[in-house]
């Protein structure tokens, strides 16, 4: 029976497959940490594009008139 609890007492692959998942579960929250930054920039950036399209002038004066007499 001794014999059994020593050999337990020294196996460590258990404690290695947790340091694994730790290192898995540490690896995972960095990339969706980095996705939802990188995603909340990509935002900004299409939406002031957005904006710059929204009030550019198409017909490319300042009076918004379409070129009738003035």
């Amino acid at each position: 029976m001794s014999k059994i609890l020593a050999r337990f007492a020294k196996d460590e692959s258990g404690a290695t497959a947790i340091e694994y998942g730790l290192i898995a579960a540490l690896i995972a929250l960095a990339i969706i940490v980095g996705a939802g930054a990188l995603g909340n920039a990509l935002n900004g950036k299409f939406q002031g594009i957005a904006d710059k399209l929204n009030t550019t002038n198409p017909l490319g004066g300042t009076g918004g008139t379409t070129g009738g007499d003035s």
